[in-house]
């Protein structure tokens, strides 16, 4: 395991002192619990990653990028 700090409002603190004293859990197994319970239940947004979108520094129309398709289309057929 590995050890992290939590800092927890007064209120919480005291919450959680009587719960682990009603339980007898001890503090830090109420919190990892809480945490795992809380990971357990995230609903995370799927398929919401961003494609990479990068400039090429120049605009092309529609026909225009049709026109260097084929273009490169045209060279690769002639190297065959």
């Amino acid at each position: 395991m590995k050890k992290t700090t939590v800092y927890l409002p007064e209120d919480l603190e005291v919450r959680l002192d009587a719960e682990s004293s009603a339980t007898g859990i001890s503090k830090a197994e109420l919190i990892r619990r809480g945490v795992a319970m809380l990971l357990e239940n995230a609903e995370r947004p799927k398929g919401t990653q961003r494609l990479p979108v990068f400039d090429s520094g120049r605009p092309l129309t529609p026909e225009a990028m049709d026109d260097t398709l084929y273009g490169h289309i045209k060279e690769r057929a002639a190297r065959r």
